[in-house]
Protein backbone atom coordinates (compact mmCIF):
# COMPACT_ATOMS: atom_id res chain seq x y z
CA UNK A 1 0.00 0.00 0.00
CA UNK A 2 1.22 3.70 -0.77
CA UNK A 3 1.74 5.90 1.72
CA UNK A 4 2.72 9.60 1.73
CA UNK A 5 5.95 10.57 3.52
CA UNK A 6 3.87 12.60 6.13
CA UNK A 7 2.31 9.07 6.54
CA UNK A 8 5.68 7.17 6.81
CA UNK A 9 7.46 9.69 9.10
CA UNK A 10 4.13 9.22 11.35
CA UNK A 11 4.32 5.42 11.23
CA UNK A 12 7.80 5.17 11.93
CA UNK A 13 7.65 7.05 14.93
CA UNK A 14 4.93 4.96 16.49
CA UNK A 15 7.06 1.94 15.30
CA UNK A 16 9.91 3.05 17.64
CA UNK A 17 7.61 3.82 20.56
CA UNK A 18 7.00 7.53 20.53
CA UNK A 19 4.16 8.51 22.43
CA UNK A 20 4.41 12.27 22.37
CA UNK A 21 6.22 14.90 20.34
CA UNK A 22 6.86 18.76 20.96
CA UNK A 23 6.40 21.52 18.01
CA UNK A 24 5.48 24.44 16.76
CA UNK A 25 3.49 24.12 13.79
CA UNK A 26 5.07 25.20 10.08
CA UNK A 27 3.55 25.28 6.58
CA UNK A 28 5.84 23.23 5.87
CA UNK A 29 5.45 20.04 7.25
CA UNK A 30 1.98 19.86 7.09
CA UNK A 31 1.84 16.37 5.32
CA UNK A 32 3.27 15.25 8.86
CA UNK A 33 0.62 17.47 11.08
CA UNK A 34 -2.13 15.76 9.07
CA UNK A 35 -0.55 12.59 9.42
CA UNK A 36 -0.65 12.93 13.10
CA UNK A 37 -4.56 13.45 13.17
CA UNK A 38 -5.14 10.17 12.69
CA UNK A 39 -2.58 8.98 15.12
CA UNK A 40 -2.55 8.13 19.22
CA UNK A 41 0.70 10.13 19.35
CA UNK A 42 0.25 13.23 21.92
CA UNK A 43 1.39 16.86 20.01
CA UNK A 44 2.06 19.22 22.31
CA UNK A 45 2.14 22.80 20.91
CA UNK A 46 4.40 24.98 22.01
CA UNK A 47 4.56 28.93 22.05
CA UNK A 48 8.71 29.18 20.73
CA UNK A 49 10.77 26.21 19.23
CA UNK A 50 13.59 26.99 21.61
CA UNK A 51 11.06 25.77 24.25
CA UNK A 52 9.84 23.00 22.40
CA UNK A 53 12.95 20.87 21.34
CA UNK A 54 14.25 22.07 25.44
CA UNK A 55 10.63 19.52 26.50
CA UNK A 56 12.37 17.13 23.79
CA UNK A 57 15.46 16.96 25.79
CA UNK A 58 13.48 16.75 28.88
CA UNK A 59 11.66 13.94 27.45
CA UNK A 60 14.46 12.04 26.50
CA UNK A 61 16.57 12.75 29.87
CA UNK A 62 14.15 11.21 31.88
CA UNK A 63 13.08 8.08 29.51
CA UNK A 64 16.65 7.49 27.74
CA UNK A 65 14.57 7.29 24.61
CA UNK A 66 14.84 10.18 22.27
CA UNK A 67 12.86 12.88 22.78
CA UNK A 68 10.93 13.95 19.56
CA UNK A 69 10.33 17.54 18.14
CA UNK A 70 9.34 19.21 15.29
CA UNK A 71 9.98 22.59 13.83
CA UNK A 72 9.71 24.96 10.46
CA UNK A 73 12.49 25.83 8.48
CA UNK A 74 15.30 28.82 8.90
CA UNK A 75 13.88 30.86 12.04
CA UNK A 76 12.26 28.00 13.14
CA UNK A 77 15.27 25.98 13.06
CA UNK A 78 17.31 28.51 14.40
CA UNK A 79 15.10 28.80 17.47
CA UNK A 80 15.30 25.09 18.15
CA UNK A 81 18.90 25.36 18.43
CA UNK A 82 19.06 26.32 22.07
CA UNK A 83 17.69 22.68 22.86
CA UNK A 84 19.92 21.14 20.54
CA UNK A 85 22.70 22.35 22.36
CA UNK A 86 21.89 21.16 25.55
CA UNK A 87 21.07 18.02 24.15
CA UNK A 88 23.87 17.81 22.54
CA UNK A 89 26.40 19.13 25.54
CA UNK A 90 24.50 16.54 27.84
CA UNK A 91 24.16 13.94 26.02
CA UNK A 92 20.97 13.45 25.86
CA UNK A 93 18.92 11.71 23.43
CA UNK A 94 16.40 13.28 20.48
CA UNK A 95 15.03 13.78 17.30
CA UNK A 96 14.23 16.92 15.60
CA UNK A 97 12.69 16.69 12.60
CA UNK A 98 12.37 20.27 10.86
CA UNK A 99 10.45 20.77 7.38
CA UNK A 100 12.58 22.16 4.95
CA UNK A 101 11.94 23.89 1.15
CA UNK A 102 11.01 22.08 -1.85
CA UNK A 103 13.57 20.32 -3.59
CA UNK A 104 13.41 22.18 -6.71
CA UNK A 105 13.83 25.16 -4.76
CA UNK A 106 17.14 23.79 -3.69
CA UNK A 107 20.57 25.95 -3.50
CA UNK A 108 18.74 29.26 -4.47
CA UNK A 109 18.31 30.36 -0.67
CA UNK A 110 14.24 30.22 -1.29
CA UNK A 111 12.10 31.64 1.30
CA UNK A 112 14.02 30.31 5.04
CA UNK A 113 16.49 28.00 3.38
CA UNK A 114 19.49 26.74 5.68
CA UNK A 115 21.82 24.38 4.60
CA UNK A 116 21.50 22.20 8.08
CA UNK A 117 23.82 20.11 7.26
CA UNK A 118 26.60 22.47 7.47
CA UNK A 119 24.39 24.96 10.15
CA UNK A 120 24.02 22.10 12.42
CA UNK A 121 26.65 19.67 12.16
CA UNK A 122 28.78 21.08 16.28
CA UNK A 123 24.91 20.61 17.61
CA UNK A 124 24.19 16.95 16.61
CA UNK A 125 25.60 13.60 16.30
CA UNK A 126 24.50 13.43 12.88
CA UNK A 127 22.58 16.00 10.37
CA UNK A 128 20.86 14.45 7.56
CA UNK A 129 18.09 15.09 4.73
CA UNK A 130 15.68 12.84 3.51
CA UNK A 131 14.99 13.75 -0.52
CA UNK A 132 13.16 10.26 -1.05
CA UNK A 133 10.07 9.38 0.71
CA UNK A 134 10.67 5.82 0.41
CA UNK A 135 14.08 6.26 2.34
CA UNK A 136 11.86 7.24 5.35
CA UNK A 137 12.16 3.77 7.23
CA UNK A 138 16.30 3.75 6.76
CA UNK A 139 16.59 7.29 7.92
CA UNK A 140 14.67 7.13 10.84
CA UNK A 141 15.59 3.93 12.32
CA UNK A 142 19.15 5.22 11.50
CA UNK A 143 18.22 8.49 13.68
CA UNK A 144 17.37 6.77 16.49
CA UNK A 145 20.02 4.40 16.31
CA UNK A 146 22.39 6.99 16.23
CA UNK A 147 20.86 8.94 19.38
CA UNK A 148 20.84 5.94 21.43
CA UNK A 149 24.21 4.98 21.03
CA UNK A 150 27.50 5.31 22.37
CA UNK A 151 27.14 8.57 24.13
CA UNK A 152 23.80 9.83 23.36
CA UNK A 153 22.99 12.70 21.30
CA UNK A 154 20.72 14.81 19.18
CA UNK A 155 20.09 14.17 15.66
CA UNK A 156 18.41 16.49 13.11
CA UNK A 157 16.82 15.16 10.27
CA UNK A 158 15.36 17.38 7.48
CA UNK A 159 12.23 16.43 5.35
CA UNK A 160 11.35 18.99 2.16
CA UNK A 161 7.95 19.77 1.76
CA UNK A 162 7.29 17.83 -1.24
CA UNK A 163 8.96 14.82 -0.48
CA UNK A 164 6.45 14.90 2.23
CA UNK A 165 3.49 14.84 -0.38
CA UNK A 166 5.18 12.00 -2.42
CA UNK A 167 3.11 8.73 -2.32
CA UNK A 168 5.53 5.73 -2.43
CA UNK A 169 5.97 1.90 -1.75
CA UNK A 170 7.72 1.30 1.42
CA UNK A 171 8.43 -1.70 3.66
CA UNK A 172 6.73 -1.74 6.76
CA UNK A 173 8.76 0.30 9.13
CA UNK A 174 10.42 -1.95 12.24
CA UNK A 175 11.75 -0.44 15.75
CA UNK A 176 15.49 0.07 16.07
CA UNK A 177 17.71 -2.22 18.08
CA UNK A 178 18.81 -0.61 21.42
CA UNK A 179 23.04 -1.00 20.99
CA UNK A 180 24.67 -2.24 24.53
CA UNK A 181 27.86 -1.62 25.68
CA UNK A 182 29.62 -3.95 28.16
CA UNK A 183 32.63 -3.70 29.76
CA UNK A 184 35.42 -6.17 28.47
CA UNK A 185 36.74 -9.56 29.21
CA UNK A 186 38.94 -9.25 32.05
CA UNK A 187 38.37 -5.82 32.39
CA UNK A 188 36.25 -6.28 36.37
CA UNK A 189 39.14 -8.41 36.83
CA UNK A 190 41.66 -5.69 36.74
CA UNK A 191 38.85 -3.09 38.28
CA UNK A 192 39.23 -5.51 41.28
CA UNK A 193 42.68 -5.38 41.54
CA UNK A 194 42.74 -1.57 41.58
CA UNK A 195 40.74 -1.53 44.53
CA UNK A 196 42.23 -4.00 46.01
CA UNK A 197 45.17 -2.01 45.78
CA UNK A 198 43.48 1.50 46.77
CA UNK A 199 43.75 3.26 50.15
CA UNK A 200 41.56 6.04 49.27
CA UNK A 201 38.73 5.24 46.50
CA UNK A 202 36.41 7.48 45.17
CA UNK A 203 33.50 6.99 42.59
CA UNK A 204 32.15 9.29 40.66
CA UNK A 205 28.96 9.33 38.58
CA UNK A 206 27.45 11.33 36.00
CA UNK A 207 26.54 10.87 32.25
CA UNK A 208 23.08 9.04 30.97
CA UNK A 209 22.52 5.93 29.88
CA UNK A 210 21.02 5.21 33.46
CA UNK A 211 17.89 3.42 34.77
CA UNK A 212 16.02 2.81 37.64
CA UNK A 213 18.09 -1.26 38.19
CA UNK A 214 21.20 1.02 37.40
CA UNK A 215 20.92 3.23 40.16
CA UNK A 216 20.31 0.50 42.76
CA UNK A 217 22.95 -1.54 41.54
CA UNK A 218 25.25 1.01 42.09
CA UNK A 219 24.01 1.76 45.72
CA UNK A 220 24.43 -1.91 46.33
CA UNK A 221 27.91 -2.01 44.88
CA UNK A 222 28.97 0.90 46.99
CA UNK A 223 27.46 -0.60 50.07
CA UNK A 224 29.50 -3.32 50.02
CA UNK A 225 32.63 -2.01 49.11
CA UNK A 226 32.09 1.03 51.38
CA UNK A 227 32.80 3.27 48.68
CA UNK A 228 32.17 7.23 48.69
CA UNK A 229 29.99 8.05 45.71
CA UNK A 230 30.31 11.86 44.38
CA UNK A 231 27.21 13.00 41.52
CA UNK A 232 28.85 15.23 38.71
CA UNK A 233 27.37 18.44 37.88
CA UNK A 234 23.28 18.19 37.75
CA UNK A 235 23.38 14.73 37.78
CA UNK A 236 22.72 14.50 41.56
CA UNK A 237 19.39 12.35 41.14
CA UNK A 238 22.16 8.99 40.68
CA UNK A 239 22.62 8.47 44.61
CA UNK A 240 20.38 8.98 47.37
CA UNK A 241 21.86 12.09 49.10
CA UNK A 242 20.91 10.76 52.76
CA UNK A 243 22.32 7.32 52.09
CA UNK A 244 26.05 7.11 54.01
CA UNK A 245 28.07 6.57 51.05
CA UNK A 246 27.40 9.83 49.69
CA UNK A 247 30.13 12.16 49.34
CA UNK A 248 28.47 15.46 47.47
CA UNK A 249 27.91 16.94 44.19
CA UNK A 250 31.30 17.13 41.98
CA UNK A 251 31.01 20.35 39.84
CA UNK A 252 30.21 24.19 40.25
CA UNK A 253 31.16 25.75 43.85
CA UNK A 254 31.89 22.34 45.31
CA UNK A 255 32.27 21.97 48.72
CA UNK A 256 35.95 22.61 49.20
CA UNK A 257 36.66 19.60 52.01
CA UNK A 258 35.12 17.32 48.82
CA UNK A 259 37.33 18.92 46.18
CA UNK A 260 40.17 18.35 48.75
CA UNK A 261 39.80 14.11 48.97
CA UNK A 262 39.05 13.91 45.04
CA UNK A 263 42.49 15.50 44.61
CA UNK A 264 44.15 13.23 47.36
CA UNK A 265 42.17 10.11 46.35
CA UNK A 266 44.68 7.46 45.07
CA UNK A 267 41.76 6.11 42.48
CA UNK A 268 38.72 7.21 40.98
CA UNK A 269 36.26 5.67 39.55
CA UNK A 270 34.80 7.34 36.68
CA UNK A 271 31.22 6.02 35.65
CA UNK A 272 29.31 7.39 32.72
CA UNK A 273 30.13 11.09 33.09
CA UNK A 274 32.71 12.76 31.08
CA UNK A 275 34.49 15.18 33.99
CA UNK A 276 33.94 18.13 31.28
CA UNK A 277 34.75 21.73 32.78
CA UNK A 278 31.78 22.19 34.78
CA UNK A 279 31.96 18.75 37.00
CA UNK A 280 36.02 19.45 37.20
CA UNK A 281 35.53 22.77 38.80
CA UNK A 282 37.29 24.48 35.72
CA UNK A 283 39.73 21.05 35.20
CA UNK A 284 41.22 21.54 38.63
CA UNK A 285 40.19 18.20 39.97
CA UNK A 286 42.26 15.86 37.84
CA UNK A 287 45.43 16.80 36.08
CA UNK A 288 45.61 16.63 32.21
CA UNK A 289 46.16 14.52 30.37
CA UNK A 290 48.05 12.54 32.87
CA UNK A 291 45.92 12.52 36.28
CA UNK A 292 47.67 12.05 39.86
CA UNK A 293 45.07 9.45 40.97
CA UNK A 294 44.81 6.27 39.10
CA UNK A 295 41.66 6.31 37.15
CA UNK A 296 39.49 3.89 35.95
CA UNK A 297 37.18 5.98 33.03
CA UNK A 298 33.51 3.52 32.36
CA UNK A 299 32.18 5.36 29.45
CA UNK A 300 29.76 4.18 26.30
CA UNK A 301 31.47 6.15 23.59
CA UNK A 302 35.31 5.28 22.81
CA UNK A 303 35.89 7.98 21.44
CA UNK A 304 35.32 9.92 24.72
CA UNK A 305 37.92 7.15 26.74
CA UNK A 306 41.78 9.07 26.52
CA UNK A 307 39.96 12.23 24.96
CA UNK A 308 40.64 14.53 27.72
CA UNK A 309 42.57 12.61 30.40
CA UNK A 310 44.50 9.18 30.11
CA UNK A 311 42.63 6.07 32.33
CA UNK A 312 44.90 3.80 33.68
CA UNK A 313 41.92 1.36 33.07
CA UNK A 314 39.31 2.35 30.46
CA UNK A 315 35.92 0.44 30.17
CA UNK A 316 34.00 0.97 27.03
CA UNK A 317 30.20 0.35 28.48
CA UNK A 318 27.19 2.00 29.27
CA UNK A 319 26.22 2.89 33.16
CA UNK A 320 23.55 0.29 33.03
CA UNK A 321 25.68 -2.69 31.65
CA UNK A 322 28.62 -2.03 33.69
CA UNK A 323 26.60 -1.88 37.04
CA UNK A 324 24.73 -5.02 35.81
CA UNK A 325 28.03 -6.64 35.77
CA UNK A 326 29.74 -5.08 39.16
CA UNK A 327 27.41 -7.81 40.69
CA UNK A 328 29.61 -10.57 39.75
CA UNK A 329 32.86 -8.79 42.06
CA UNK A 330 33.57 -10.17 45.89
CA UNK A 331 33.69 -7.14 47.82
CA UNK A 332 37.07 -7.23 49.94
CA UNK A 333 37.49 -8.85 53.21
CA UNK A 334 39.25 -5.45 54.10
CA UNK A 335 38.19 -2.12 53.34
CA UNK A 336 40.62 0.70 55.35
CA UNK A 337 38.65 3.60 54.01
CA UNK A 338 35.36 2.89 55.40
CA UNK A 339 36.34 5.76 58.26
CA UNK A 340 36.93 7.66 55.15
CA UNK A 341 33.88 7.05 53.16
CA UNK A 342 32.19 7.98 56.99
CA UNK A 343 34.22 11.69 57.33
CA UNK A 344 32.93 12.59 53.48
CA UNK A 345 29.18 12.22 54.21
CA UNK A 346 29.87 14.00 57.37
CA UNK A 347 31.09 16.62 55.68
CA UNK A 348 28.48 16.51 53.02
CA UNK A 349 25.82 17.26 55.32
CA UNK A 350 27.28 19.78 57.42
CA UNK A 351 27.82 21.47 54.12
CA UNK A 352 24.01 20.83 52.39
CA UNK A 353 22.57 22.78 55.92
CA UNK A 354 21.29 26.29 55.09
CA UNK A 355 22.52 29.09 56.21
CA UNK A 356 21.12 31.03 59.09
CA UNK A 357 21.24 34.56 58.37
CA UNK A 358 20.41 35.87 54.68
CA UNK A 359 19.73 39.73 53.53
CA UNK A 360 16.31 41.05 53.70
CA UNK A 361 12.94 39.72 54.62
CA UNK A 362 12.84 36.33 52.50
CA UNK A 363 15.76 34.02 53.59
CA UNK A 364 16.26 31.49 50.88
CA UNK A 365 17.40 29.20 53.22
CA UNK A 366 14.35 28.53 54.75
CA UNK A 367 12.33 28.04 52.05
CA UNK A 368 14.29 25.36 50.65
CA UNK A 369 13.86 24.03 54.38
CA UNK A 370 10.03 24.46 54.08
CA UNK A 371 9.98 22.50 50.76
CA UNK A 372 12.63 19.83 51.78
CA UNK A 373 9.83 19.30 54.75
CA UNK A 374 7.04 18.91 52.53
CA UNK A 375 7.69 17.75 49.27
CA UNK A 376 7.70 13.71 48.34
CA UNK A 377 11.26 12.29 47.64
CA UNK A 378 9.72 11.48 44.26
CA UNK A 379 8.68 15.38 43.26
CA UNK A 380 10.74 16.55 39.90
CA UNK A 381 12.83 19.75 40.07
CA UNK A 382 13.63 21.90 37.35
CA UNK A 383 15.56 24.30 36.77
CA UNK A 384 17.67 26.46 33.88
CA UNK A 385 21.20 28.21 34.70
CA UNK A 386 21.49 31.17 37.74
CA UNK A 387 23.27 32.08 41.07
CA UNK A 388 19.11 30.94 42.14
CA UNK A 389 20.26 27.20 41.09
CA UNK A 390 22.81 27.15 44.06
CA UNK A 391 19.82 27.18 46.43
CA UNK A 392 18.80 23.79 45.25
CA UNK A 393 21.64 21.87 43.88
CA UNK A 394 23.71 22.66 47.09
CA UNK A 395 20.60 22.41 49.92
CA UNK A 396 17.57 20.34 47.95
CA UNK A 397 18.45 16.25 48.43
CA UNK A 398 17.59 14.42 46.15
CA UNK A 399 16.42 11.12 47.05
CA UNK A 400 15.36 9.11 43.91
CA UNK A 401 16.00 8.68 40.42
CA UNK A 402 14.49 10.63 37.58
CA UNK A 403 14.16 13.60 40.09
CA UNK A 404 15.83 16.12 38.25
CA UNK A 405 15.79 18.20 34.86
CA UNK A 406 18.30 20.81 34.89
CA UNK A 407 21.17 21.53 31.99
CA UNK A 408 24.91 20.75 32.58
CA UNK A 409 25.32 22.90 29.64
CA UNK A 410 24.05 26.13 32.00
CA UNK A 411 21.33 27.40 29.31
CA UNK A 412 19.24 29.77 30.54
CA UNK A 413 15.23 29.30 30.18
CA UNK A 414 15.56 25.64 30.42
CA UNK A 415 13.11 24.87 33.36
CA UNK A 416 9.99 25.81 32.56
CA UNK A 417 9.77 24.10 29.21
CA UNK A 418 11.12 21.09 31.00
CA UNK A 419 8.55 21.26 33.86
CA UNK A 420 5.90 21.39 31.04
CA UNK A 421 7.70 17.90 29.59
CA UNK A 422 7.86 16.31 33.00
CA UNK A 423 4.30 17.10 34.44
CA UNK A 424 3.15 15.61 31.39
CA UNK A 425 5.13 12.31 31.49
CA UNK A 426 4.76 11.98 35.34
CA UNK A 427 1.54 13.50 35.73
CA UNK A 428 1.25 12.29 39.26
CA UNK A 429 3.90 13.60 40.54
CA UNK A 430 4.62 17.25 41.75
CA UNK A 431 7.11 19.11 39.81
CA UNK A 432 8.72 22.63 40.64
CA UNK A 433 10.03 24.35 38.57
CA UNK A 434 13.39 26.60 39.89
CA UNK A 435 13.77 29.61 37.96
CA UNK A 436 15.50 33.35 38.15
CA UNK A 437 13.33 36.19 36.64
CA UNK A 438 16.07 36.48 33.94
CA UNK A 439 15.91 32.75 33.26
CA UNK A 440 12.25 32.44 33.52
CA UNK A 441 11.75 35.53 30.98
CA UNK A 442 13.33 34.02 28.38
CA UNK A 443 11.16 30.61 27.65
CA UNK A 444 8.16 31.96 30.30
CA UNK A 445 5.49 32.10 27.59
CA UNK A 446 5.98 27.56 27.79
CA UNK A 447 3.42 28.74 30.61
CA UNK A 448 0.92 28.94 27.95
CA UNK A 449 1.68 25.63 27.25
CA UNK A 450 1.17 24.52 30.57
CA UNK A 451 -2.41 26.01 31.25
CA UNK A 452 -3.60 24.87 27.94
CA UNK A 453 -2.88 21.42 28.15
CA UNK A 454 -3.91 21.55 32.17
CA UNK A 455 -0.31 20.36 33.30
CA UNK A 456 -0.59 21.67 37.28
CA UNK A 457 2.88 22.86 37.35
CA UNK A 458 4.69 25.15 40.45
CA UNK A 459 7.14 27.47 38.91
CA UNK A 460 9.17 28.99 42.01
CA UNK A 461 10.87 32.62 40.10
CA UNK A 462 13.23 33.80 42.17
CA UNK A 463 13.53 37.83 41.39
CA UNK A 464 16.10 39.44 41.98
CA UNK A 465 15.53 42.12 39.43
CA UNK A 466 18.91 41.63 37.33
CA UNK A 467 21.16 38.80 35.62
CA UNK A 468 22.55 37.73 38.98
CA UNK A 469 25.05 35.55 37.50
CA UNK A 470 26.51 38.13 35.34
CA UNK A 471 26.43 41.28 37.88
CA UNK A 472 28.21 38.99 40.52
CA UNK A 473 30.74 38.32 38.69
CA UNK A 474 30.69 42.49 37.20
CA UNK A 475 30.82 43.32 41.00
CA UNK A 476 33.91 41.41 41.36
CA UNK A 477 35.76 42.42 38.55
CA UNK A 478 34.25 46.13 37.80
CA UNK A 479 32.52 47.30 41.21
CA UNK A 480 30.14 49.99 41.77
CA UNK A 481 29.95 50.13 37.43
CA UNK A 482 26.38 48.12 36.58
CA UNK A 483 26.15 47.80 33.31
CA UNK A 484 23.40 45.69 31.12
CA UNK A 485 22.62 43.16 34.13
CA UNK A 486 19.57 45.08 35.63
CA UNK A 487 16.07 43.66 34.74
CA UNK A 488 12.47 45.63 35.06
CA UNK A 489 9.91 42.58 35.40
CA UNK A 490 6.30 41.91 35.05
CA UNK A 491 3.90 41.19 38.17
CA UNK A 492 4.79 37.54 38.28
CA UNK A 493 2.28 36.80 39.91
CA UNK A 494 -0.34 38.60 37.64
CA UNK A 495 1.10 37.18 34.73
CA UNK A 496 0.06 33.90 35.80
CA UNK A 497 -3.60 35.05 36.75
CA UNK A 498 -3.54 36.62 32.91
CA UNK A 499 -2.49 33.24 31.22
CA UNK A 500 -5.31 31.18 33.09
CA UNK A 501 -3.13 29.69 36.17
CA UNK A 502 -2.57 30.55 39.50
CA UNK A 503 -0.44 33.58 41.07
CA UNK A 504 1.41 34.30 44.41
CA UNK A 505 3.52 37.13 45.87
CA UNK A 506 6.01 35.85 48.53
CA UNK A 507 8.18 39.24 49.95
CA UNK A 508 8.39 37.70 53.00
CA UNK A 509 10.07 34.17 54.20
CA UNK A 510 6.79 33.24 56.81
CA UNK A 511 4.40 34.11 53.13
CA UNK A 512 5.93 31.25 51.78
CA UNK A 513 4.44 28.16 52.74
CA UNK A 514 1.36 28.98 52.82
CA UNK A 515 1.19 30.52 49.00
CA UNK A 516 3.15 26.85 47.81
CA UNK A 517 0.05 25.09 49.54
CA UNK A 518 -2.53 27.68 47.57
CA UNK A 519 -1.04 27.08 44.47
CA UNK A 520 -0.90 23.18 44.98
CA UNK A 521 -4.57 23.06 45.60
CA UNK A 522 -5.83 25.41 43.03
CA UNK A 523 -4.67 21.98 41.19
CA UNK A 524 -3.48 24.88 37.71
CA UNK A 525 0.18 25.59 36.59
CA UNK A 526 1.13 28.23 38.98
CA UNK A 527 3.68 30.83 39.29
CA UNK A 528 5.25 31.67 43.09
CA UNK A 529 7.47 35.18 42.86
CA UNK A 530 9.56 35.26 45.32
CA UNK A 531 10.92 38.81 46.22
CA UNK A 532 14.35 38.49 46.57
CA UNK A 533 16.61 40.62 47.97
CA UNK A 534 19.20 41.47 45.56
CA UNK A 535 22.46 41.32 48.38
CA UNK A 536 21.37 38.06 48.78
CA UNK A 537 23.14 36.82 45.85
CA UNK A 538 24.73 33.46 46.83
CA UNK A 539 24.34 31.55 49.90
CA UNK A 540 27.59 32.42 51.61
CA UNK A 541 28.24 36.49 50.38
CA UNK A 542 26.41 39.18 49.29
CA UNK A 543 26.69 41.37 46.37
CA UNK A 544 28.75 44.27 48.77
CA UNK A 545 31.29 41.35 50.20
CA UNK A 546 31.82 39.98 46.57
CA UNK A 547 32.29 43.96 45.41
CA UNK A 548 34.84 44.74 48.31
CA UNK A 549 37.12 41.79 47.61
CA UNK A 550 38.42 43.68 44.13
CA UNK A 551 42.52 43.83 44.37
CA UNK A 552 42.46 41.91 48.16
Amino acid sequence: MKRTGGQLIVEALKANGVQRISCVPGESFLAVLDALHDSDIKVLVCRQEGGAAMMADTWGRLTGEPGICMVTRGPGATNASAGLHIARQDSIPMILFIGQVQRDAREREAFQEVEFRRAFTEFAKWVGEIDDAARIPEFVTRAFAVATSGRPGPVVLTLPEDMLRDEVEAPQVLPYVPVAAHPGRGQLAELSQCLAAAQRPMVILGGTRWNEEAVAGIRQFAERFKLPVGCSFRRQMLFDHLHPNYAGDVGIGINPALAKEIKEADLLILLGGRLSEMPSSGYTLVDIPYPRQKLVHIHPDPSELGRVYRPDLAICASPADFVAALAELDAPTATPWAERMERMHAAYLTWSKTPEKSPGAVHMGRIIDWIEANTADDAIFTNGAGNYATWLHRFHRFRRFNTQAAPTSGSMGYGLPAAVAAKQLFPDREVICFAGDGCFMMHGQEFATAVQYGLPLIALVINNGMYGTIRMHQEREYPGRVSATTLDNPDFAALARAHGGHGETVKATEEFGPAFERARASDKPAIIEIALDPEAITPSRTLTEIAQTKGR
